[in-house]
């Protein structure tokens, strides 16, 4: 199996985790999570999402966060923006680190930002260009590239071409979303020979939900052609809200554990990131989706 020596983990769960949730996560404890994440040697986190409070009341207090972390040089902390809006409030809180994305599916387009592909574009473009005129680190990426939940298989023909629009655009990273959970290892290998020829020196992160429990296994698939990065979220929180029966991102845990016993590096310690989880277990007062982050005991199992 040819693996890499290290990959970077960019930890989602304050955005993707946390906006799905219903009983309202005190801006304090989101604060105390990032910090402690920075702490364990997470070094990219997504700590917030710059959207309409109607729509995500959970991202609410997005300037709030971003104004109370204790920031470390060495971390990328970055940001969701869905509009224009969002670019300018992101930059007004002094995010540096932009993640912009649109669907390949019209209708999660529809359902997700009230617009069409055409228009989801058009959109893109514009948000681009500001946050270019702001000196923004761009991630730009695409949601739904191995299925919708509403139209099934994404035509790879209307998935290149939108790559290809993307590619056009002065961006810093691609990144590809199975926002539904539905790829398979076969999938990933398929499209990523068809798409990293395209990218050039760009990086790419894969964006895996576990749905349907291939997600690991879609990681070592990626792993094999090449991808080093990867989102995570932690004990597997997250999912979307415009999806039905979307369940959570790969575990952070579970795919420190998977990593480090295969011999990759993170430089993440996993009994910290296990500590962040159980803290949030305890607040929610429910047993989350990830596996490793109850079986993590003291330093025994860190790297």
């Amino acid at each position: 199996m040819n693996l890499p020596e290290t990959v970077t983990i960019i930890e989602v769960a304050t955005r993707d985790g946390f906006q799905v949730e219903s009983k309202p996560i005190p801006t304090h404890l989101k604060v105390e999570t990032i910090e402690a994440l920075a702490e364990a040697g997470v070094r990219q986190i997504q700590v917030t999402s710059f959207v309409h409070p109607k729509w995500v009341p959970q991202m609410a207090d997005a300037e709030e966060v971003c104004r109370s972390i204790s920031r470390k040089p060495d971390v990328t902390y970055s940001a969701l923006a869905l509009n224009k809006k969002g670019v300018e409030r992101a930059h007004a809180a002094g995010i540096n680190h932009l993640d912009l994305s649109i669907s390949v599916s019209d209708t999660h387009s529809r359902k997700n930002t009230n617009v069409s592909l055409l228009e989801a574009m058009k959109n893109l473009r514009e948000m681009v260009a500001l946050a270019g005129q702001e000196k923004m680190e761009l991630r730009v990426g695409l949601q739904c590239v191995f299925g919708c939940a509403y139209e099934g298989p994404i035509p790879t023909e209307r998935l290149l071409k939108m790559a290809e629009e993307i590619f056009s655009m002065e961006i810093d990273v691609f990144s590809l979303a199975d926002t539904t959970g539905m790829a398979n290892p076969l999938q990933v290998k398929q499209l990523l020979s068809k798409l990293l020829p395209l990218l050039g020196d760009t990086p790419v992160i894969l964006h895996l939900h576990d749905t349907r429990g291939a997600g690991l296994a879609n990681l070592v698939a990626a792993l094999e052609c090449g991808v080093t990065y990867f989102d995570t979220a932690l004990a597997g929180l997250g999912g979307c809200p415009f999806i039905p029966g979307a369940a959570g991102n790969i575990a952070t845990e579970d795919t420190l554990y998977l990593l480090h016993s295969m011999g990759v590096e993170t430089g993440i310690d996993i009994a910290k990131v296990a500590q962040c989880s159980l803290r949030l277990e305890k607040f929610l007062d429910r047993q989350l989706p990830g596996k490793m982050y109850r079986l993590v005991n003291g330093e025994a199992m860190s790297s």
